[in-house]
């Protein structure tokens, strides 16, 4: 955590900009991000959980953000769409939070449904994991609405209209549909823990449309950071999670009729 808050310390002091600035940049924020959250989470429950959480969530993304390191220059101009300082220390800082928080409950998600293959509903490690699904996926509902109503009050200063129906903005829409399903449903008994685990490992996906698909459309007032070759990556991953959830969810239903039997 802190190297990685020193390079982005020190990125804001080179641009003279808050910390997103390009793709590239979004992914050592929400990295970093996601650290925090974990450490969050150590320190509310000291059970390990947050701390993996840390150590998983911070190096994949980092990992992934070495992909857009190689497109060229990351200190480089701003794009006329982001380029106003308070707009980014607000806006895009309070929506790529809400990234952070979709994705942190996403790892912890997977974590839910590979101890669940093993381990009663009743355990107390799953009930741990359960409450810290339950606070990351709030995190990220509450911070993904906030940077949502920010951007229409951007919009609205920029372009004339507080929404326009724009691809990045119904992205952006979907993530907050997405987690305020998953708890209505939570609260009306539709689903349960296991429920919201694999919603909130699902809801990567959505996160991962509204945050890199968008851009491969090419089209809207949000068109920025087109990456070549990124179109694979993103299917690859989307076609992973759907697949992780379908096989967890088998054996664990599987073992659950098994021993009711």
């Amino acid at each position: 955590l802190i190297p990685h808050t020193l390079g982005i310390v020190w990125r804001m002091m080179i641009m003279g900009r808050p910390p997103m600035t390009n793709l590239y940049a979004t992914f050592l924020f929400v990295s970093w991000m996601c650290v925090v959250l974990g450490l969050a989470v150590e320190w509310l429950q000291r059970n390990s959980l947050g701390s993996l959480l840390s150590s998983a969530a911070g190096l994949i993304l980092l990992l992934v953000a070495g992909r857009f390191s190689t497109q060229g220059d990351t200190l480089g101009v701003v794009v006329a769409v982001l380029d106003s300082n308070f707009w980014l220390a607000t806006h895009v800082v309070t929506i790529t939070m809400g990234y952070a928080g979709c994705l942190a409950a996403g790892v912890v998600g997977h974590l839910y449904l590979l101890q669940a293959m093993r381990k009663p509903d009743h355990d107390p490690g799953l009930q741990s994991v359960t409450r810290a699904i339950y606070g990351l996926l709030a995190f990220g509902l509450i911070f993904s609405f906030l940077g949502t109503m920010l951007g229409g009050v951007w919009a609205d200063q920029s372009w004339g209209r507080f929404w326009g129906w724009d691809p990045k903005e119904n992205g952006a829409l979907l993530i907050v549909l997405w987690c305020a399903i998953l708890f209505h449903a939570r609260i009306a008994g539709m689903i349960g823990p296991l429920g919201m685990a694999a919603g909130s490992v699902l809801g990567v996906i959505v996160v991962l449309m509204a945050w890199i698909g968008i851009n491969l459309l090419g089209v809207g007032l949000h068109s920025y950071g087109f990456t070549s070759g990124l179109a694979r990556g993103l299917w690859t991953s989307v076609a992973f999670e759907v697949s992780f959830v379908a096989v967890t969810l088998w054996f664990i239903l599987r073992r659950s009729r098994a021993a009711t039997a």
